[in-house]
């Protein structure tokens, strides 16, 4: 957080891992979990709200950009 507060609070999130990777990597997650007959809510919660990190545009943001979604739900 050091390192990255500042750039978050600042709205600038090109700086890591991409929200389009996390969510293609969360999907794989929650398909095997499926399968395997896991429950996984919390994982689909945070899938369900990078969804809508990228609905605002935000695919190529990094991961920190969930902190946009937070926001938003005050």
């Amino acid at each position: 957080m050091d390192n990255r507060a500042a750039t978050m609070l600042a709205g600038r999130f090109d700086f890591g891992f991409a929200v389009d990777w996390m969510r293609k990597d969360l999907g794989l997650v929650l398909a095997e979990a499926r399968r395997a007959g896991a429950r996984l809510p919390l994982t689909a919660l945070v899938d369900q709200f990078y969804a809508d990190v990228q609905a605002a545009g935000g695919g190529r943001w990094d991961t920190s950009s969930l902190i946009t979604r937070l926001a938003s739900a005050r």
